[in-house]
């Protein structure tokens, strides 16, 4: 059974910085893409950061240059930096991942729980 584990949410003054955290576990053999969404009241779900495997990475236009995502493979953990957050940050934030849990690869999707991210103005 695979989890993904989100952590580092909270209440933050807008122009304030957040560290999430999603840890994946369980039966894994391969990763592929790691993402990073978010969901606000009313909204559909945004895909804001992508880390693949390969290295390549990107961001939505709406957190480029305030949001660094980050992977430690050694960890199964993707991380996103927030930095300068807006009102308009103020969402549900999930991790999604593309995991192979045995071999050969057949890749299936995980999604965390979701950590509440608010920002006040």
């Amino acid at each position: 059974q695979v989890q993904l584990v989100e952590s580092g949410g909270g209440l933050v003054q807008a122009g304030g910085s957040l560290r999430l955290s999603c840890a994946a576990s369980g039966s894994i053999f391969r990763i592929n893409a790691m993402y990073w969404y978010r969901q606000a009241p009313g909204k559909q779900r945004e895909r804001v950061a992508t880390f693949t495997s390969g290295g390549t990475i990107n961001y939505a236009d709406s957190v480029k240059g305030r949001f660094t995502i980050s992977r430690d493979s050694a960890k199964n953990t993707v991380y996103l930096q927030m930095n300068s957050l807006k009102s308009e940050d103020t969402a549900v934030y999930y991790c999604n991942a593309e995991i192979a849990p045995t071999y050969p690869d057949k890749y299936f999707s995980y999604w965390g729980q979701g950590t509440q991210v608010t920002v006040s103005s």
